[in-house]
């Protein structure tokens, strides 16, 4: 069995490999991270028919001011391409739940825009995803334990922050 902490690093990685204790935390962390969006996105497709990808499009917008985004923002918030972006929002506007308007003094830019009827979609969806990030995140931790993981994910996700 080859251990990856035997291979080597190319000549423009970092100056030393991680652990075996630090690629067991890695691998721990990708597979709670897995299993954590599956269980999520199941419930929301089977209660809502709606995938967690369109829900994090949805809450984006709510939160944005006038409910308004451009794509690219909009992309970047929810992480994805901007050509996956353009599609999950080509869905979400043919069932209604979104628009897309020129940018005000930009020929060019395009935002996307929710909709009442998307704004009323994600009200009842969000029973169903947040009651299962308590169930399935929120009580698996202790307070202390909570707070100590908030901070940890605070410091790895402005890690790429300039």
């Amino acid at each position: 069995m080859l251990s990856v902490t035997l291979v080597s690093v190319p000549e423009t990685g970092s100056a030393r490999v991680p652990t075996r204790a630090e690629l067991g935390v890695w691998r721990s962390f990708l597979r709670a991270h897995a299993r954590l969006t599956r269980v999520l996105e199941a419930e929301l497709i089977a209660e809502q028919r709606l995938s967690l990808a369109a829900y994090d499009v949805l809450v984006q917008l709510a939160e944005a001011p006038q409910y308004r985004l451009r794509m690219t923002e909009l992309a970047d918030a929810v992480l994805l391409s901007r050509s996956g972006v353009t599609r999950l929002v080509d869905r979400l506007e043919r069932a209604g739940l979104v628009l897309r308007e020129r940018a005000d003094g930009d020929g060019r830019g395009v935002v996307a825009v929710l909709t009442s009827q998307g704004l009323g979609r994600l009200r009842v969806a969000s029973g169903t995803h947040l009651a299962g990030v308590v169930r399935h995140f929120a009580e698996t931790f202790d307070h202390g334990e909570l707070e100590a993981f908030g901070r940890t994910c605070d410091r790895l996700g402005a890690a790429d922050e300039p």
